[in-house]
This record gives C-alpha cells, structure tokens and sequence, in this order.
C-alpha cells in the first residue's frame, strides 16, 4: 500500500510541475553554457517556490551524477517538518534537452513526463545558481554550501523578480550541516 502511495506521490508531483503551459510569458533565459562535468555533485537548496513535497523541507539537498549515456542522475533528500523530520529521498532523473548549452534539462520523476528545469543563473565558481521553469510557478535558489551571504541572497531574489515571479512566494530552507545524510 505504501508503495502506491508513494507512485501516486510521485506522479502528482510530476502533473502540478508539468500543469498547462502558459504562452503569456517569453522563455526564461537560460545561461549561456553550463559545463555539466562542474555543475555535478552535491547543491543545497537555500530557497525556493516550493512543490508541495517541499513544503516542510528542511536540510534540503540536490544531487547530481552525470551517467555514461548522459542522462543526470539525481538525488535529492531532505528531512521532513524539521531537523530531525523524517529523511524522504526522490531520485529523479534528469535529460539534457538543449546540447549547446546544457542549460535547458527535462526532469522525471515518473516516465514519461519531464519537468521544464532551465539553469538561469550560475556564478562563474559553480557555487551559486537558480533554477526556473517557463511557467514561473516553482524556483530554486542553490548553492555548494548550506548558507550564503545576505548580499548574494537578495541579488538572486531580484534577479528572480525580474524574471517574473512573485518572489512573495520564496520561502528560505532551513539548513543545518549534517556530517552524513545517508
């Protein structure tokens, strides 16, 4: 019974990301180009416009591994209403749908749908990025450490009220360094 629970999770996660598309907003920019061999590993999520799964996230963490045949493994955990929440693990996959820049990636939750996932804001370090969708419903600010400055923060939330969403919306994830989260 947990098992379909779970799939039933899942795929409804994967209908709210997908939704009906919205023509009323250009494309999302995307970065230029994005080396997928340094965007990979481990990426905090410090904020986002969370999926309902996400809500009561805490210690929030994307990770990436590139596969032989391209594709993105991904893992991504967190704890469940706090701290010590329970530690609820997805593990999406993740395609690259644009080559020349490898800034546009489908995610999938469940076959055969994939989520619009565009990179449109990377440091130059690869320490800091925001991940947006087209339909401007969900976002993600991450970075390769739990915390960033104040300065960086509210840069990347203007940057993303540029973009147009509603950065009302935008709810920080607490994060606690953990020494091992398997």
């Amino acid at each position: 019974m947990r098992q379909y629970f779970k799939i039933g999770l899942i795929l409804s996660v994967c209908l709210s990301l997908l939704g009906c598309q919205s023509m009323s907003k250009p494309p999302l920019d995307t970065v230029d180009y994005v080396d997928i061999e340094r965007f990979m590993g481990d990426w905090y999520v410090i904020a986002n416009i969370p999926t309902f799964i996400e809500e009561e996230a805490y210690n929030a963490l994307e990770s990436y591994e590139l596969n032989d045949d391209g594709t993105i493994a991904t893992t991504f955990t967190f704890n469940e209403g706090g701290f010590n929440g329970e530690l609820k693990t997805y593990h999406p996959k993740g395609f690259v749908e644009n080559r020349e820049s490898n800034a546009v990636w489908g995610m999938q939750f469940v076959w055969p749908i994939k989520a619009d996932y565009r990179i449109v804001y990377l440091t130059e370090e690869y320490s800091q990025v925001i991940i947006g969708r087209n339909k401007r419903d969900y976002v993600w600010i991450m970075a390769r450490t739990p915390q960033i400055p104040e300065a960086d923060y509210q840069h990347m939330l203007k940057l993303i009220a540029e973009m147009g969403y509603d950065i009302s919306m935008v709810r920080r994830v607490p994060q606690q360094p953990l020494p091992d989260r398997e």
